[in-house]
């Protein structure tokens, strides 16, 4: 399971539609309609926000944003708790830089193998933008990700 920190205009569309399903699964995980994953390490800042719910909502939003942007289409009535970062109903969860830009090194591999032009098109960008749903703060990678 990968939610990414990052914001989803750097994931190729291979990247994007997994994202979007794992981030369905985390959210059957979170609501209790599946028994598999409850432990996974990715879900901890979920679970821990005061809103789980409607925080992976407003990820899963952004999600299919992101495709609608690219002609895509994600039904998002599969979305249990709508919402979006603008609306200020749900806060953010934050995230540190170290964490961003580990996920940015691991992309951009990924992106060197599987999607070149991207690959290309992203290649000077150092620090990268991060999901809306993410507040980035001064820190080192978390404990939690595995390579």
């Amino acid at each position: 399971m990968r939610l990414w920190t990052l914001h989803p205009r750097y994931l190729d569309a291979r990247g994007l539609t997994a994202a979007w399903r794992e981030a369905l699964l985390a959210q059957k995980v979170l609501s209790g309609f599946t028994i598999g994953y409850t432990r996974h390490p990715q879900l901890l800042r979920f679970r821990n926000h005061p809103q789980p719910l409607q925080a992976m909502g407003v990820f899963l939003a952004s999600l299919a944003e992101e495709a609608e942007c690219r002609g895509y289409h994600f039904d998002t009535t599969k979305i249990l708790v709508p919402g979006t970062v603008e609306s200020g109903t749900v806060s953010p969860i934050e995230e540190t830089d170290g964490q961003l830009l580990f996920e940015w090194a691991h992309l951009k591999e990924k992106l060197r193998r599987r999607a070149p032009g991207l690959h290309r098109q992203f290649q000077d960008i150092i620090v990268p933008e991060s999901h809306p749903f993410f507040r980035i703060v001064p820190g080192e990678k978390m404990e939690w990700k595995k390579q």
